[in-house]
């Protein structure tokens, strides 16, 4: 069966979909020899190179599912190479043998918090698009004049400049004055739009850290430039949010198909024994060299 290209490529763990699809539109992928196309279609069949580099066809059962949070620091960026020589969030994660790690959205240069990394790329789109409206959830420190019809408008909803956009919650957490704390939660995440939402009440973010995502929480025993692997049920939890198998599911259909094909390989050999027997070319049974 044919799926787009930039699907093979994200489950292949070599970026996300979206970065997938940039890297198509820039001319660096080629199928069967020519610069592929958005929207083009393939099969294992077909040769894909990135970069000029094969990528391997790979099922959803050959990906190995590994999920890290990680709680971004003040200053760190969240591209893999920044040409100002800034701190990348990248520079922390650990050294994979095969893969990349894929980033589940990113954070603006000053926010910190939660950070979701996986080495399945289907699986971080699946996070990010839009229409599974996972929710987020932001600490933030706001500078200005906030009353109830401020709260009210965020909650209905405000326009910004890509669109409307609102808060589905937003909870007093503290502080006084014009420097006060709130929570508030949202389920998509356009480029700053935390910050973005609370300027149209002329209101500025003078903090932003992110502490939810779903229901994967920032632990606050994880230092900031810290990460820790997800444990299979978080992982499953996560899959289960945008409508994929569980791994366990998935490890036990891998180990099932390499049953079958070790069964498989015996009949044939099986086989290929008793053509050799009627031919007479058959190897010398071992129990009648040991004279039994």
């Amino acid at each position: 069966m044919s799926e787009k290209i930039q699907k093979i490529l994200a489950r292949a763990g070599k970026g996300s979909r979206r970065e997938m699809e940039r890297a198509i539109s820039d001319g660096r992928v080629s199928l069967n020899g020519k610069i592929a196309a958005l929207g083009e279609r393939a099969t294992e069949t077909d040769e894909i190179r990135l970069d000029g580099h094969i990528v391997k066809f790979k099922s959803e059962d050959d990906v190995p599912c590994r999920v890290l949070i990680y709680n971004k620091a003040l200053g760190e960026v969240c591209t893999r190479n920044d040409p100002e020589q800034r701190k990348t969030v990248f520079d922390r994660l650990p050294v994979l043998k095969q893969g990349r790690w894929v980033a589940v959205g990113r954070l603006d240069i000053n926010t910190t918090g939660l950070l979701i990394f996986t080495t399945d790329g289907e699986l971080a789109n699946r996070l990010m698009h839009p229409s599974n409206e996972v929710e987020r959830e932001y600490a933030v420190r706001v500078f200005g004049e906030v009353t109830e019809q401020t709260i009210q408008n965020l909650r209905q909803g405000v326009q910004l400049e890509d669109g409307p956009a609102k808060f589905n919650k937003v909870v007093f957490a503290g502080g006084e004055g014009i420097n006060r704390w709130f929570h508030v939660t949202l389920s998509e995440g356009r480029n700053r739009e935390v910050r973005r939402i609370w300027e149209t009440q002329e209101v500025q973010v003078s903090r932003l850290s992110r502490i939810r995502y779903g229901d994967i929480t920032l632990p606050r025993t994880l230092p900031m430039g810290g990460w820790a692997e997800l444990e299979v049920k978080e992982v499953n939890y996560l899959r289960k949010l945008v409508d994929m198998r569980p791994i366990e599911m998935r490890k036990e259909i891998s180990r099932n198909n390499k049953i079958k094909n070790l069964k498989a390989n015996r009949i044939r050999k099986a086989i290929r024994k008793s053509e050799l027997r009627e031919q007479g070319d058959a190897p010398a049974d071992k129990r009648r060299k040991k004279g039994r």
